[in-house]
């Protein structure tokens, strides 16, 4: 029984996952001309729109993700169905600056908060023993869907009017999504475990609450490592045309760019997740910004068109590691009991950080900078929360209680 219910459980997660797109960054961006051309606004307001919408998402996702440790899966997860069509449906009739704000914030709420935080939270409680291979392969649908979707939707926009294909989206969702959870998960409660393994030492590790969690100097060093990938990726997806641009690479090049990015995404997800379950999330933690970090470098010294599949392809290596990071490491040092309220903190952080870069990004560009002066301050943060990191690397681990028996 638990094989078959651990397989649905992945199943789950990677459809969750794959359609948790259509909030991401990496895709809103690919729509990023055709509203400021129905719009008629700036690179600079666009940005700043897209970043508090997306800042307002992250506060209410907090609260609302927390949730999911409270309500049984299936209900949790119907509830964000109808939530993620319904927000697409809205997207598609944006024709003012208010209603875009309004359109973003349901998105970004919708698709890159709750639907990923259902995915990685429902995996992430579930799995003990082989947690960074299943929450590695949950993750492998978003990896699709960064492979095949700007090249589709950019070949789309060729001949469908934008708002169409949003609508199309949203019927989808709402005829795929509820028959698949109703399959997959169903059976699953919140004290639902896989095969059990018994704990280092002969210990079991200590539950932390979310308030817990907020007075552990730790919990702010590991956020400021992993708050990098988020707001320099979305700053890179959301401005993708400016660097194009820039770069003078044309508007295909990016375009097939994600293909790298997605390649190496995924092959990173499969080599991190035996990885994690072999060494633990803790020792690998250090390791997870680095390719960024050259990426920033390649931005920076290198013009050619395949510079841009290089600089996107690092970004895919990094995010491999931290989409399972972003999941296992909480896992591991706080425990999976509050796990849910943790993970709706951390998210929302996450979707904080990516609502800052768009911010950041619009703002340097509209003050003059340039994408290569965009990268050194990208790659002076990496590095920056690459020394913090290394400072306490050997206080990461979890606190044991002593069992009574």
């Amino acid at each position: 029984m638990f094989k078959s219910l651990s397989l649905k459980v992945i199943v789950f997660g990677f459809i969750f996952t794959f359609f948790s797109s259509f909030g991401q960054s990496f895709f809103l961006g690919l729509f990023n001309s055709s509203i400021r051309d129905a719009l008629s606004i700036t690179h600079g307001q666009f940005g700043s729109i897209y970043a508090s919408a997306t800042l307002l998402s992250s506060i209410v996702l907090v609260w609302i993700g927390k949730k999911i440790d409270d309500v049984n899966i299936l209900k949790f997860a119907s509830y964000v169905i109808i939530f993620l069509s319904a927000s697409c449906f809205i997207f598609s009739k944006i024709s003012s600056v208010i209603f875009l704000f309004v359109g973003i914030f349901l998105m970004r709420l919708a698709g890159q908060g709750l639907s990923s935080h259902t995915a990685t939270t429902t995996i992430s409680r579930f799995f003990e023993k082989n947690r960074g291979r299943a929450l590695s392969t949950g993750w492998l649908g978003l990896s699709l869907a960064e492979f095949i979707m700007p090249v589709l939707i950019v070949f789309f926009l060729t001949f469908i009017e934008w708002r169409d294909i949003w609508v199309s989206i949203s019927i989808l969702v709402i005829l795929v999504l509820p028959v698949a959870t109703f399959i997959l998960v169903k059976d699953v409660k919140l004290d639902t475990r896989e095969e059990s393994k018994i704990e280092e030492n002969n210990k079991e590790i200590k539950q932390w609450k979310r308030i817990e969690v907020l007075k552990d100097y730790r919990f702010y060093i590991i956020c400021m490592t992993m708050l990098a990938m988020p707001w320099i990726a979305t700053g890179s997806f959301v401005y993708q045309s400016f660097i194009s641009s820039s770069k003078e690479w044309g508007p295909y090049v990016i375009a097939q760019s994600f293909m790298a990015y997605s390649i190496l995404s995924v092959i990173t997800l499969f080599i991190s997740g035996f990885l994690i379950d072999k060494f633990s999330s803790r020792k690998l933690l250090i390791y997870m910004n680095i390719p960024l970090f050259f990426g920033t470098v390649v931005l920076y010294y290198f013009d050619a068109p395949i510079s841009s599949f290089v600089f996107f392809g690092l970004v895919g290596v990094t995010n491999g590691l931290a989409n399972v990071l972003g999941s296992s490491t909480w896992a591991e040092i706080y425990g999976v009991k509050y796990i849910g309220s943790i993970k709706a903190l951390t998210t929302a952080l996450m979707v904080f950080a990516t609502a800052f870069g768009t911010a950041l990004f619009g703002f340097l560009i509209d003050i003059g900078f340039s994408i290569e002066q965009i990268a050194v301050v990208s790659g002076t943060y990496i590095f920056g929360s690459i020394i913090l990191l290394y400072l306490v690397k050997n206080k990461l681990n979890p606190y044991y209680l002593q069992n009574s028996s």
